[in-house]
């Protein structure tokens, strides 16, 4: 059995053994003009700064509302995640992660004017180079609603366990109103198995 979240209510559903009774992938959602894996955390804080000034003066994509602190808290967030997974064996060779959804996530496309997506099978990945965060970096890091998976980091094989027991964000919370929790994010901690999708100069 899996459970998911009714408000503050868990509900039951029969699942069992999501790792092996479905292939798995991970996806990037990416604006098509832009190209995949461009990432602002590769980018010193003063060039960042000014990719988010832009994209706030456009008004017209997603990351537009991000407030003014965004890229700080990015920054110590994902400082937070890597030590964490450090901590479980993961062995990051990236200070920053670039960013996939396990599972696809129609919502993440709506981000963009022309979203366009990279879509590889997780078995492609080192599991030791990416950690899984159920939902979104930000709000698993800083939301306080005391569900076990809030400041948490796991592995590929502790991700498995967990759909198990709680299913996919991207089932049982597709509009989000059960929480902020809409996907399941996978922290990527190494270019290798991207590096036909990176820009020449990462």
């Amino acid at each position: 059995m899996h459970k998911a979240w009714v408000g503050q209510r868990v509900i039951c559903r029969g699942a069992m053994g999501a790792r092996t009774t479905r292939a798995w992938f991970l996806h990037h959602y990416y604006e098509h003009e832009c190209g995949p894996f461009r990432n602002l955390s590769d980018l010193a804080q003063e060039a960042a700064e000014a990719v988010q000034r832009r994209l706030k003066e456009r008004g017209d994509v997603f990351a537009s509302r991000r407030s003014d602190d965004y890229l700080a808290i990015r920054r110590q967030l994902e400082e937070r995640a890597r030590e964490l997974f450090i901590f479980k064996g993961g062995e990051p060779a990236r200070a920053r992660p670039h960013y996939m959804t396990l599972g696809a996530c129609e919502w993440i496309r709506q981000w963009y004017r022309e979203g366009r997506e990279v879509k590889l099978r997780v078995d492609e990945f080192d599991p030791r180079a990416v950690s899984f965060t159920y939902g979104d970096l930000f709000p698993t890091m800083r939301c306080g609603d005391g569900r076990p998976y809030r400041g948490q980091v796991y592995t590929r094989d502790e991700i498995f366990q967990l759909i198990d027991e709680y299913g996919l964000p991207q089932d049982w919370n597709r509009d989000g109103s059960q929480g902020p929790e809409r996907y399941i994010e996978a922290q990527i901690w190494d270019d290798a198995p991207l590096a036909r999708f990176l820009p020449e100069s990462v």
